[in-house]
């Protein structure tokens, strides 16, 4: 297949400042850039669909992390797919889908190994940076790799509304969970848990205390806790927890913004008192499960038995906004961002 016609030039979202706090559009600069013609080895891809995660409000500090952050004046990135429309790789022809990280930008030149052919036609693309990319397998491995989960725990996941937690609650109950429990920022939300997902329980952390309305939806306790808040959320569970409970730390979003000091739990000596176990988790270290996760996940959502929702938000311009908007809990299940030219948001 020849090349298509490429633009001389496209949008790309850079960061213009480091935010103090809870970030602004003015923390952004969507800039125009030439496109630059792939090299011998290379690809030029026309990016369609890109992911916007909590991650990456870290990585817009100058600290140093897991990852490195991300510099003022350059483009941002995250992972991303889209379609090869220029090539000068072997085995990589135009037409081809791929994922990649050059995300936060309409096209990527990026070298061959950089790509990862996506060859599944049987689900759309959208579920390769959700259900099917390191979203599901955040969950995949936090509740059965990190929390050790088995068939007899009583699982509690807070953000359990958003990507990684709406898929953790779903996996808990297909694996055998008697009782699953989440906590989300809305009594719409709410409502999705119970009536969409499955959740035995599900409560809103914005009308009372997160530990009395844990209590009253675990009267037996808790086994196992996916932290993805922290915070509250975190002294909540560690009280309610059983002895010999687990806890997958995930994220803390709860403190991402935070401008002062964050304060830990008051009750972290009944990780002793009780024989807790709390693991934090990077899910890039556990690639070696995808096959896996692959497996048993990707079967699940051929057979309708594992829902994922995706709130979708049109146009490179508005992806600020869409992050913006992840932060503040504004999507139900993963937030996605197509690169095309419409306006607007919608819930799928």
């Amino acid at each position: 297949m020849e090349d298509q016609h490429i633009p001389d030039s496209s949008l790309e979202v850079r960061l213009a400042s480091r935010p103090a706090g809870w970030p602004l559009p003015e923390n952004f600069d969507i800039v125009e850039t030439p496109i630059v013609q792939p090299s011998d080895g290379q690809i030029l891809v026309r990016n369609q669909i890109m992911s916007v995660d909590p991650y990456m409000r870290g990585r817009m500090n100058d600290t140093k992390s897991y990852v490195p952050p991300y510099e003022i004046g350059r483009a941002l990135d995250g992972a991303v797919v889209g379609e090869v429309v220029a090539s000068r790789a072997q085995g990589i022809p135009v037409g081809t889908t791929v994922q990649h990280r050059l995300g936060w930008r309409e096209y990527a030149v990026l070298d061959h190994a950089a790509a990862t052919i996506i060859r599944d036609t049987e689900v759309p693309i959208s579920t390769h940076l959700g259900v099917l990319g390191m979203t599901g397998l955040s969950a995949y491995v936090g509740l059965f790799d990190k929390a050790s989960f088995t068939p007899r725990d009583t699982v509690f996941v807070s953000g359990a509304a958003g990507a990684v937690g709406s898929l953790v609650g779903q996996m808990a109950k297909l694996r055998g969970a008697p009782r699953v429990i989440g906590s989300a920022g809305s009594a719409e939300k709410v409502r999705y848990l119970i009536d969409d997902l499955g959740f035995d329980a599900a409560f809103n952390y914005k009308d009372g205390s997160v530990l009395e309305q844990l209590r009253d939806a675990a009267p037996h306790g808790i086994d196992v806790y996916f932290d993805n808040v922290g915070a509250e959320h975190l002294e909540a569970a560690i009280a309610v927890l059983n002895v010999g409970g687990r806890i997958a730390a995930c994220g803390a979003v709860a403190q991402y913004n935070s401008e002062g000091p964050v304060t830990g739990p008051s009750n972290l000596f009944q990780v002793v008192t009780k024989r807790l176990i709390m693991r934090g988790f990077i899910v890039s270290d556990s690639l070696d499960r995808r096959p896996d996760f692959h497996r048993e996940v990707g079967k699940w959502v051929r057979e309708g038995r594992l829902r994922y929702d995706e709130t979708v938000v049109h146009g490179i311009t508005n992806a600020p906004v869409a992050f913006l908007d992840m932060l503040r809990g504004r999507n139900t299940g993963k937030m996605l961002v197509t690169l095309d030219n419409k306006n607007g948001t919608e819930n799928g």
